[in-house]
């Protein structure tokens, strides 16, 4: 059975968005040029060497994840730390939504069915690691439906002050890892308690 790993960035004081989107408060932004360190870029392609596929929301997918990828597994093709790229591209990804009739994208299906049945099928079906990133919806609604086997977030240096939150209540969870980086990021994984 396949394990459901939610990914997500945080601020040091739990945000997952800052409420001011002019604040840099991720040392790793998503853009070709980040701050972060060589041991983070290697255990963040050994996470996506134990996937088996990414499961997205529709407007993760619509806003340009993929095309986002592709771009930057093309650009940085000979650079063995942004591996995950390519990688991303050649997975299955899995799209749960009941507004798109078709996939407009490669090795990409849709799942249509209700919300918590198509994650739990999805997880029958699958061995290896199934990995999502969110949005702040998305992944608040598969934690409160307890779909999900691990957390990991990235916890960035930085306090925002105000932004939103992936949790919508309080709940206990469970510390499995931690692990410091030299760009200060820490990598909190966490399981339900």
């Amino acid at each position: 059975m396949g394990q459901l790993i939610v990914q997500m960035q945080s601020s040091v004081d739990g945000f997952v968005s800052a409420d001011d989107p002019r604040v840099p408060w991720q040392v790793w932004d998503w853009s070709p040029h980040w701050n972060w360190d060589a041991a983070l870029k290697r255990d963040f392609n050994a996470a996506f060497a134990r996937t088996e596929c990414i499961l997205l929301s529709r407007p993760m997918i619509e806003e340009g994840y993929l095309t986002h990828w592709g771009r930057i597994a093309q650009l940085a093709a000979k650079q063995s730390e942004f591996a995950f790229a390519q990688r991303i591209v050649d997975l299955g990804k899995v799209v749960l939504s009941k507004k798109l009739d078709t996939s407009r994208w490669q090795r990409t299906a849709l799942a249509r069915g209700g919300f918590a049945d198509e994650v739990h099928a999805l997880k029958q079906a699958k061995r290896g690691d199934i990995l999502t990133f969110g949005g702040v919806g998305f992944a608040s609604a598969l934690l409160a439906h307890g779909l999900v086997d691990e957390l990991q977030l990235y916890v960035n240096p930085y306090a925002v002050g105000r932004g939103r939150s992936i949790f919508g209540s309080g709940r206990p969870l469970k510390l499995i890892g931690a692990r410091p980086y030299a760009c200060g990021i820490v990598v909190s994984r966490y399981a339900a308690a």
